[in-house]
């Protein structure tokens, strides 16, 4: 060895060793809404992947192979559960062995309803019961939000302990702005209360719940439900019966059975209705977008009246 290449290393060995930079969790989300939530909860640290893609059905949906690749590779899942994506919950399986599964409806935190109306926090479920007629759109509960992002956090934390001051203030920042725009949205829609409107699926009682506004007529009593002649005559009579003014279409869904629905009444087409945010730019600001969204469509018809 040269005297050159001894002193080389003799400077080398008195640099201090750097500390090693944590790394940042793998991230995979189901929804949109789910998407947005990390996305808080994460800042500038990094940014999940979206499986869903715009406009696709979230019960029948096909993983592409780089998805399910990434999948097996992720540290962290967040998924409003197999009630709502039932097609992830195989998929899930494939996760690592160290990997974290964080499905947001099974959290003890989680307000939860029946598509029928009922509520209630049954959270104890044993594996493989059958959820019934649990209602899996708990997202536009924003209380539930607010605790999902905290849930978030701790799960963010378990997976990189040296980022976790940084997920726990992101997600509360989160949710300080949340409940800013959930007041804004209650006085917006107080106005509305006790006014009947139509809707094209059973999706929203989370949000007519905690708004105090009536509970929505649904065409169809669940996400993939057919809806058969007799109900649709029902609801028919219903909007008749009840003075309805307003009927919803829904986003990517057709709006053939609203306008079937209101045939030879007063009632009128609204906007489409965006559950999921599937309309919607992804991103941090997507969540509260899509509550916004809702109390923009239902003023902007049943405001009128």
């Amino acid at each position: 060895m040269t005297l050159c290449h001894r002193l080389i290393l003799s400077a080398l060995a008195l640099i201090p060793a750097l500390p090693a930079t944590a790394e940042i969790p793998r991230v995979v989300t189901d929804l949109p809404v789910v998407d947005s939530l990390v996305r808080q909860v994460m800042g500038d640290l990094g940014a999940p992947e979206l499986l869903l893609q715009a406009g696709s059905d979230p019960h029948h949906y096909q993983l592409r192979p780089d998805q399910a690749r990434n999948l097996a590779r992720a540290d962290l899942l967040v998924w409003i559960g197999p009630e709502m994506t039932p097609w992830l919950d195989r998929a899930s399986t494939a996760l690592a062995a160290r990997a974290v599964s964080l499905p947001l409806l099974s959290l003890p935190q989680t307000y939860r309803r029946d598509f029928s109306g009922g509520s209630g926090h049954d959270h104890a479920a044993p594996a493989g019961h059958d959820h019934g007629d649990l209602d899996p759109h708990a997202w536009l509960d924003p209380g539930n939000g607010g605790a999902w992002l905290g849930a978030i956090a701790d799960g963010l934390s378990q997976s990189d302990p040296e980022n976790a001051p940084v997920y726990r203030r992101n997600a509360e920042r989160a949710r300080a702005a949340l409940a800013e725009t959930d007041a804004a949205i209650r006085a917006e829609l107080a106005p509305l209360a006790g006014k009947s409107f139509v809707t094209l699926h059973d999706a929203y009682g989370y949000f007519t719940d905690h708004y105090g506004l009536s509970p929505a007529i649904a065409i169809s009593p669940g996400d993939a439900s057919a809806v058969s002649a007799a109900r649709l005559s029902g609801i028919r009579d219903r909007i008749r019966a009840e003075a309805v003014t307003c009927a919803f279409p829904e986003a990517n869904h057709s709006d053939a059975p609203i306008l079937t629905a209101i045939e030879d009444s007063a009632a009128r087409q609204g906007p489409a209705l965006d559950p999921e945010g599937s309309t919607l730019p992804a991103g941090p600001d997507l969540y509260a977008g899509v509550l916004r969204g809702l109390a923009r469509a239902l003023t902007s018809c049943l405001g009128q009246n």
